[in-house]
Order: structure tokens, then sequence, then C-alpha cells
């Protein structure tokens, strides 16, 4: 995809591409939500950088509870739970910061968003379960919480005694408006604006790409994770803070029909529905779409070519809407297209 497109982001990109910093305050998150109404926060052009400070999704109180020193609570995130009218929160939980629109972003467009980097912003996370949530529930019908301390030299968390966890940081949100028919959206299910996708391979190095729907795009971010298996199945994961780096390339009149994603050594294409079979199945179409208008296989070829060499995988099973997506090596590609 990045070859396909590299003409369009040298065209489009300006020459005078600006790096900015996002803070997260009660003035610039979104409490739960996606909603095309929403005023931006921060109006960035095509090629700028931003880097955005993002909080985890629980409270101060909460935190403390679980055994979180008070003075290793982010005021970040006190500030937030302070001042944030209830008005302004919901219906979904999670804290994104944003929305960040881009100059001359309109429906049918395509946002390109490269991860450059991912940072640790806080020592430690959390992983939690309660009843009613997660994969399990009739097994595990009460609520448990751990903390779980982050050692940021070896990259790894200390999950028990003898157990260590390797860090892979990423956000298991980030997005754009639905479109305007949507009203504001619940920040829980992951759907064609991207949103709560949980995708683990959404790491530092690869680009993210999702559909225009609504004017300036509005890219939200947040829900950040030190690590994840897929599935997620108990409805959390490494849940922290983070700081992230993106740089942001708008493509025009693209018509990307869902959101897609690029590793340094894979395609990625994702589906999202509340039922698995009918997520896969978009996955897959997607998948096809891409190899048909990007590679310029046929349909038989293109359906073909996954099923022996493709992976389709379970991002994540808990968030109503689950979560597959469908990874294809680009080594397979060995000649020019």
């Amino acid at each position: 995809m990045r070859i396909v497109f590299l003409a369009a982001l040298i065209a489009a990109t300006p020459l005078a591409a600006k790096t900015v910093e996002l803070q997260a305050t009660p003035e610039t998150v979104a409490w739960g939500h996606y909603d095309a109404t929403s005023k931006p926060v921060l109006t960035i052009r095509t090629g700028d950088t931003v880097k955005i400070h993002t909080l985890l999704t629980n409270s101060p109180a909460g935190l403390e509870k679980a055994g979180v020193a008070p003075a290793d609570v982010e005021q970040s995130l006190r500030d937030v739970y302070d001042k944030v009218p209830a008005a302004a929160r919901g219906p979904g939980g999670h804290i994104l910061t944003g929305p960040i629109a881009i100059e001359g972003a309109e429906p049918g467009d395509m946002l390109e968003v490269q991860i450059l980097a991912i940072d640790l912003a806080i020592p430690y996370a959390y992983n939690a379960f309660r009843y009613g949530a997660g994969f399990l529930t009739d097994d595990f019908p009460y609520a448990r919480m751990k903390i779980v301390p982050l050692d940021k030299a070896r990259m790894v968390g200390k999950f028990a005694p003898g157990i260590d966890v390797p860090l892979r940081p990423f956000f298991g949100s980030m997005g754009v408006a639905p479109p305007p028919s949507f009203g504001r959206y619940d920040s829980a299910p992951p759907t064609i604006n991207g949103g709560n996708m949980d995708d683990k391979a959404l790491v530092a190095g690869t680009t993210l790409y999702l559909p225009v729907h609504a004017t300036g795009g509005l890219f939200q971010v947040g829900d950040g994770h030190a690590a994840q298996g897929n599935g997620e199945v108990d409805i959390t994961a490494l849940e922290t803070s983070l700081v992230g780096t993106f740089r942001f390339v708008l493509h025009k009149a693209a018509k990307l029909p869902y959101p897609r994603a690029e590793t340094p050594d894979a395609w990625i294409a994702m589906g999202f529905d509340d039922d698995l079979s009918n997520a896969t199945r978009k996955a897959l179409r997607n998948m096809i779409d891409f190899l048909v208008t990007e590679k310029h296989m046929s349909r038989d070829d293109a359906y073909m070519l996954i099923s022996v060499a493709g992976d389709v995988e379970i991002t994540e099973l808990v968030d109503r809407n689950k979560g597959v997506h469908v990874v294809l090596p680009k080594r397979l590609f060995t000649g020019a297209r």
C-alpha cells in the first residue's frame, strides 16, 4: 500500500511540516465517544507530526484501591476526573485525547496515520475483570484488579513472581469520527471508523489507514496497552498511559472502504461485527478488495492467496463488536506490480 500511495504522499505533504505536542487535559479529551459533531482541540495539516499524551482508562480512586500510591497517580488523570462534566462523558468509558482535525479532510478521503513512536508514561499498568464483562463471564462472577509494575529498562511487565510479560505498547483505540448518522458513538465497539480495535499489531512502525467520514477526519487516540494477547479475553490488557508520536498524511478521494494497516512485513485487513463469523467475512472481503484494487489481482486469485498464505486472527472478543484481522506477508510478492 505504501508504494501505491507514494506519489500521492509526496504531492500532499507540505514542505514546512510541523511537529506539535498535545497534552491530555479536561479540555483536550473525549470521554467515551467518537462524534462527527465534536469540535477539534487541534487542527493540523497533512504531513504534520503530533506527540499525543494519553491516559489509562481507570479512576484515581480505582487505582489507589488496587494498591497504587496516591503520589503515583497522574495529576492529569485527577484533573480529567475532577473537571470533565458528567454530560460530556460516555456512553463508553475510554478517555481519548482529541479530536484532531486535518485541514482539507472530507468524507471519501483516507487518513494515513504513521505510528512513529510509543512510549510508556507511567511505571505501572493494571489488568482487571468484572462480572458481566469479558469472555468467560459465568466462570468468573466477581471482580478482580491487579497492578503490574513495568520495567522500562528491560521492557517487561512483572506480572507475578517468575512471570515477566514482554512489553509491546500500542493504543487499543485509534480512530476518526464515524458518519454523522451514528451520533455520539460508544467508544467500546470498533466499527468502520476504527476506534477500539485492540489490535496488538498497531505498534510503533505500523501505519494505520482510516476512511474519513466527517469534515476534518477528527482523529482520537487512547486506551493505552503495554501488552495484550490476541482476544483480550478478560476485557482488559496491561492498561496504562502512553505517549504516542504520529505523522498524519491525507489522501484525497481514496475511498477506503474499511480500516486497514501495514507493518514493515505485512498488510492487515480488519473486520468488526457482533457476530464473529460476520467479522471474519468483513476482514476477508477487506483483504480481497485490497488485493484487487492495489495488487491488481482477480477476486478468485485473491481469495485463493489468502487461503494458502494469509492468517486470520481474532483481535478481540470482548467489545460487543468482535475484531478479526487478516494478515498477508509482503514477502509473497516477489516481482514488480
